[in-house]
């Protein structure tokens, strides 16, 4: 018999949070982007808000905070109550502001429950036509024959692929090509094409019309896999840089303390809006691919990406200023 009560007691203690759970949310919820308003994060949430307040039969507000490279917006829902409605949605630059700023106002792993990742935005590697190179290996022999000569423009110091990206490239390859940051990928992107720097890695919807007609010369791709809108461009980990791969991923967050009930029923209702064709169709034309990891392996991929861009801001010396 006492088996069968302490499985009784068990059962009981669980009731009132799975309870809770089937009645979230019972009142429209906060949604914090900490970045301004047109951006790709803001972009993502502003595409899935819509299903998952279908869903929910709630509101589902869009708070922007911008400042502080996403800091500002992120301390308040680290700060706010754990009770699912206020979530958090970020960039891969969550995992790179635990190197790259030398005071967060918050602990990455302690003060947030990881729930679900939206979507990976890959970019890919690009040159001007002049460069004499066709692929990777003859890019890292150019560059290897020139060290400090090449140079590649990014859209600033930190920025998940444009700058680590190829600061990962540089480290795995063993070359040195100089960083020109630019304040946006925009301008960067433009004296790629114009030939005043060498290479850069944009993202694929901004990147693959240069390639069509020319004007850009594309070498691989940052994903793992080869991608609809450039089939024919091999990832660079197929083409002599195995395991290689920058994706700037979006990730739902919560307080931390939020219930695990809640967590996984915000995870499964992301999911599911993630299989909707029109959203995935409208992830890809803004050059990003809908994919939720199952829930439990979330929290390990965050801190995977922690610890992987945190060796390559110190090889790389990056850092910000202030």
């Amino acid at each position: 018999m006492k088996p069968f009560f302490l499985a009784a007691f068990g059962a009981a203690l669980l009731l009132p949070a799975a309870l809770h759970a089937q009645s979230y949310p019972a009142r429209p919820v906060r949604l914090i982007v900490p970045f301004a308003a047109g951006g790709p994060v803001d972009t993502v949430a502003r595409l899935l808000t819509p299903r998952l307040a279908e869903a929910w039969g709630q509101q589902l507000v869009i708070d922007n905070r911008p400042g502080a490279n996403s800091m500002i917006g992120s301390e308040a829902v680290a700060r706010a109550a754990p009770d699912g409605y206020t979530l958090l949605i970020v960039s891969a630059g969550f995992a790179i502001n635990v190197t790259l700023q030398p005071k967060l106002p918050y602990d990455p792993a302690r003060d947030f429950t990881p729930i679900t990742t939206v979507a990976f935005g890959p970019s890919v590697l690009v040159t001007h036509p002049s460069l004499p190179v066709r692929n990777l290996r003859e890019l890292i022999a150019f560059a290897k024959a020139r060290p400090g000569a090449l140079t590649y423009g990014s859209s600033g110091v930190g920025a998940p692929t444009s700058h680590l990206g190829m600061e990962l490239l540089k480290v795995t390859a063993g070359v040195d090509i100089v960083h020109v940051p630019y304040k946006s990928m925009a301008p960067a992107l433009t004296d790629i094409i114009g030939g005043q720097v060498h290479m850069g890695m944009p993202t694929i919807n901004v990147t693959v019309s240069h390639v069509r007609n020319g004007r850009l010369r594309a070498l691989g791709v940052t994903s793992l896999t080869r991608l609809p809108a450039m089939p024919d461009v091999p990832p660079l980990a197929e083409v002599g840089m195995p395991g290689y791969e920058a994706n700037n991923w979006t990730l739902l967050l919560g307080p931390a303390g939020l219930p695990a009930a809640i967590a996984e029923k915000i995870h499964a209702d992301t999911a599911r809006a993630l299989q909707e064709p029109e959203l995935r169709e409208r992830y890809l034309a803004a050059g990003m691919e809908a994919r939720s990891l199952p829930f439990a392996k979330v929290p390990e991929y965050v801190r995977s990406e922690i610890i992987k861009w945190g060796k390559v801001v110190k090889a790389s010396g990056a850092r910000v200023e202030g």
